[in-house]
């Protein structure tokens, strides 16, 4: 089956988007959040000396990351998320998301998927904002985000259903993944999916299976996923 599907690197590590690179020989995106930018070495030293790394430092410490994988990946699809908990207000979001526009051109604003996030995304993508919009865990979610983004550009908003931590609840994540894509095909929504929280090569293989528009996966699985390619590749030529 050919690959149609668009292959991110889930990481807040410029020099994880240069393994990746190297291992799959190209990249359609990135998708960052607080949590893995916090595991950049700088960033970690940096929170290691406590009173002296300021939230301005680390928020600053971000902006260089995305600017340095927007430098390896330039026409890459890069998703920024937006600093909110269960009491960030929409205002907050969106603020924020106007700051974090002046980083590169045309970024991916993620946002969670709750009614504070949905206000955001309404506001924002009519702006023409781009959105990524996170922690999918319900077609009823994708339904609140297709009413909430009517309007945008046909991909200018992605969804980011969670199949690993579906799995960790004991469901099958790959089951959203697979509704979704149906139901927006009913629809002919303009929400494109993004498969996330991928935890093994399988994920990745059921995801473009399913048609989600793109894939996001840590480099652990995306150095696997490279390997498989050029096994298969090797293959197919001694079999010619």
């Amino acid at each position: 089956m050919t690959n149609s599907s668009r292959i991110f690197l889930d990481s807040g590590d410029p020099h994880e988007t240069k393994e990746t690179l190297s291992a799959l020989g190209y990249l359609d995106g990135q998708t960052t959040n607080p949590s893995l930018v916090a595991k950049h070495p700088t960033v970690a030293r940096c929170r290691a000396d406590g009173v002296q790394c300021s939230e301005e430092m680390v928020l600053s410490y971000y902006r260089e990351i995305i600017q340095e994988i927007h430098a390896l990946i330039p026409d890459g699809a890069i998703s920024i998320e937006v600093y909110a908990d269960k009491d960030t207000t929409a205002e907050k979001m969106i603020e924020e998301a106007r700051q974090f526009m002046q980083w590169m051109p045309d970024p991916y604003i993620k946002l969670p998927i709750t009614h504070e996030g949905l206000k955001a995304a309404a506001v924002l993508s009519g702006e023409g904002v781009r959105l990524n919009m996170t922690l999918c865990f319900t077609q009823e979610q994708a339904v609140a985000v297709h009413a909430a983004t009517v309007g945008a550009d046909t991909g200018a908003v992605l969804i980011s259903p969670f199949i690993g931590r579906l799995e960790d609840r004991g469901e099958r994540g790959m089951d959203l993944v697979e509704n979704i894509v149906r139901q927006y095909r009913d629809i002919r929504s303009h929400v494109h999916v993004l498969a996330a929280s991928i935890r093994t090569v399988e994920h990745v293989h059921s995801s473009i299976e399913s048609g989600a528009h793109a894939v996001t996966a840590p480099l652990t699985v995306l150095k696997s996923y490279a390997e498989e390619r050029r096994g298969s590749e090797t293959k197919e030529e001694l079999s010619r």
